[in-house]
């Protein structure tokens, strides 16, 4: 979600409101020229001191501002919804893109080269950049956005030092489990056997010891497609809700995914299972310790925003339960 708070106070106190599209005119929701602080989340928003988008302005990308530039001088918000991925803009010596070109794709202090306080036209091939009078980001300011050129600079020609792109806030995932293409896979293993034979006429006791301990786990992990677009570092947690069946995967309902780890979680368990008191005459008694080994395999649907643009991989979440121990017993008459 890409969204902008603004509040009447800094230090985020006092009235707020909440836009997730343009605002043109503040004064109409009452909320003019009293913006103090603001929060950015996803892409960067414009604030500018008249309505209409005009006037001074002040560029914001995703963040927190306990104060903002134009002190309780905005009165009109735009949001930036170019894709922001792999910028390029050509700046242009002259008027109406002639002359002297310079191609950029990175920040840049014109200081250290030959095209300081030179541009006097722009075309944006990709994303918006922030255009700067002085260098180290200094001085007045305006936006170049992709699809927007301008051919004269007016009051800013020949008066360019400093230029960078804007950068969408951080990828967000939302991740789905597609419950009703799950599939389960169950086999039997016997881990422990006991036998005990009487031979004799009266029942006799089995073992002298009642219960026996196993151990058992269960074994949580995520598979990304091998194709994924999806950076080091990046996490989403797994809800495991949504079906009448999850509370049987794990204890927490919930998992979580980080990009680049190993994204395997077992935890152990210990189970307790009883064991027969008596075994009948004449009988041989066989007590196999089964361990029902389930797997659960869910595809996910990942649904990858980065400021304005979305995109769907799939990956899928594996769930081996070994915490179901129970016995079995075998008579056999000699």
């Amino acid at each position: 979600m890409n969204k902008i708070i603004v509040y009447e106070h800094p230090d985020f106190k006092g009235l707020s409101k909440e836009f997730t599209s343009d605002v043109p005119d503040l004064t109409k929701l009452n909320f003019n020229d009293c913006i103090s602080s603001l929060k950015v989340i996803g892409n960067p928003w414009v604030g500018y001191n008249g309505v209409n988008y005009t006037g001074e302005l002040t560029v914001c990308e995703e963040g927190e501002y306990a104060n903002v530039y134009y002190y309780n001088d905005i009165s009109s918000l735009q949001m930036v919804t170019e894709d922001l991925d792999n910028p390029q803009i050509t700046l242009y010596e002259h008027e109406n893109y002639k002359g002297q070109s310079l191609v950029l794709d990175c920040e840049t202090n014109l200081h250290y080269g030959d095209f300081n306080d030179k541009a006097s036209s722009h075309k944006v091939q990709r994303g918006a950049w922030v255009l700067y009078q002085h260098g180290q980001r200094g001085g007045y300011i305006r936006v170049a956005r992709a699809g927007r050129d301008v051919p004269k600079y007016e009051w800013f020609d020949n008066r360019l030092s400093h230029i960078r792109p804007l950068k969408a806030g951080k990828t967000t995932i939302k991740a789905e489990l597609e419950w009703d293409k799950k599939k389960e896979s169950l086999k039997k293993v016997i881990i422990d056997s006991i036998t005990g034979v009487n031979y004799g006429s009266e029942k006799q006791t089995f073992t002298t010891v009642p219960t026996q301990v196993y151990s058992g786990s269960v074994t949580e992990s995520f598979r990304f497609s091998d194709s994924t677009q999806i950076g080091f570092g990046t996490k989403f947690e797994l809800s495991l809700f949504g079906s009448n069946t999850e509370s049987t995967l794990n204890d927490s309902n919930a998992f979580t995914v980080e990009k680049g780890s190993s994204n395997t979680r077992s935890t152990p368990q210990s189970i307790k299972v009883s064991l027969p008191a008596n075994i009948p005459p004449h009988t041989k008694l066989t007590v196999n310790v089964v361990r029902k080994e389930m797997t659960v395999v869910i595809p996910v649907k990942l649904t990858i925003t980065s400021g304005s643009n979305s995109k769907v991989e799939y990956g899928e979440y594996w769930c081996e339960q070994g915490n179901s121990i129970t016995t079995e017993f075998k008579e056999k008459k000699i």
